[in-house]
């Protein structure tokens, strides 16, 4: 019997760019998985003192995918609503937004970003690899791999995810670590 694996499932034995791969795709579902299904109270509810929101997060990751994989790796514009921000009188602008957008539109928004930045990594690695250094660098003119963003970004899930495991159990006591092998957004 031959069984499928579920999307988010690394390879059992893969090359460095398909577990680099996976591991961020494993984290984007499993993050996705954490956020679905909330109404606009679910993606606005809090736990304890801190603001923090699966809204927001789905906003802000968003907002990452955008900027890593448009400004980052290739210089370009992270497109609306992003371009339109300023960033430097509002640093918080996507989280705190994030209450005024509706669940649809927050999924939407993250969805699209994330198949957006699917796209341009497909392109960036046939473009050059891993090793290809990427656009916007530091400010001392230090330039990270495509190898280091994508760690970076998995770094970033993998911490917000932790946030999203607590504040989906406070919503409705959903808890696990992978979806449900039938589970699509």
């Amino acid at each position: 019997m031959t069984t499928t694996p579920v999307p988010w499932e690394p390879p059992a034995a893969g090359t460095e760019t398909e577990h680099l791969r996976a591991a961020l795709d494993r984290q984007r579902w499993t993050f996705r998985w954490k956020a679905s299904g909330l109404d606009s109270a679910g993606l606005q509810a809090r736990v304890g003192t801190s603001s923090l929101t699966l809204g927001g997060l789905l906003k802000h990751l968003a907002f990452v995918e955008s900027y890593y994989f448009t400004l980052r790796l290739r210089g370009g514009d992270p497109g609306p609503p992003w371009n339109a921000v300023d960033w430097g009188g509002e640093p918080d602008w996507d989280f705190a937004s994030a209450a005024h957008d509706s669940p649809d539109a927050l999924y939407s928004l993250w969805d699209e970003a994330v198949a957006r930045a699917r796209e341009r990594l497909d392109e960036a690695l046939a473009e050059g690899g891993l090793d290809q250094l990427v656009d916007l660098g530091w400010s001392d003119g230090r330039r990270p791999s495509l190898r280091r963003v994508l760690c970076d970004l998995i770094e970033e899930y993998a911490r917000h995810t932790g946030h999203a495991d607590l504040l989906r159990e406070s919503v409705d006591g959903l808890v696990g670590e992978d979806p449900p092998e039938d589970w699509r957004p």
